[in-house]
């Protein structure tokens, strides 16, 4: 049951980002329902690539079968650390254009957006 714990919160960080995302009015909200729910993901990856006991993915022995059978997966966490840099820029992005929004209309409420659209 341990062993997937990881995963259950990892799961319970996706579902709760998609639910803000999806149901939050306020588009600051949904935006940190987005950084939610990328962690989830992110949280997922690494969960794959751990093996207990494993060594860091730094090649130290002269046989390779071996050290691929006692080192952790280093591509999960290769894909995550690229991951984070998008998911700062997207965040950042989604940002300034809710500052943008916010300056022309002068609310950030999705509704009250939809009611302007005419």
């Amino acid at each position: 049951m341990i062993e997937f714990i990881p995963y259950m919160s990892a799961m319970a960080l996706i579902v709760i980002g998609i639910y803000a995302v999806a149901t939050k009015e306020n588009l600051i909200k949904k935006v940190i329902g987005l950084i939610v729910l990328t962690n989830g993901i992110h949280m997922f990856l690494i969960s794959l690539g751990y093996r207990s006991s494993g060594i860091a993915p730094i090649m130290t022995m002269v046989d390779p079968n071996l050290f691929s059978l006692v080192s952790v997966d280093p591509l999960p966490q290769a894909m995550v650390l690229t991951s984070i840099v998008i998911s700062l820029s997207i965040t950042a992005l989604a940002l300034s254009l809710i500052m943008k929004v916010y300056r022309l209309f002068g609310t950030i409420d999705t509704k009250k957006l939809r009611v302007l659209k005419g």
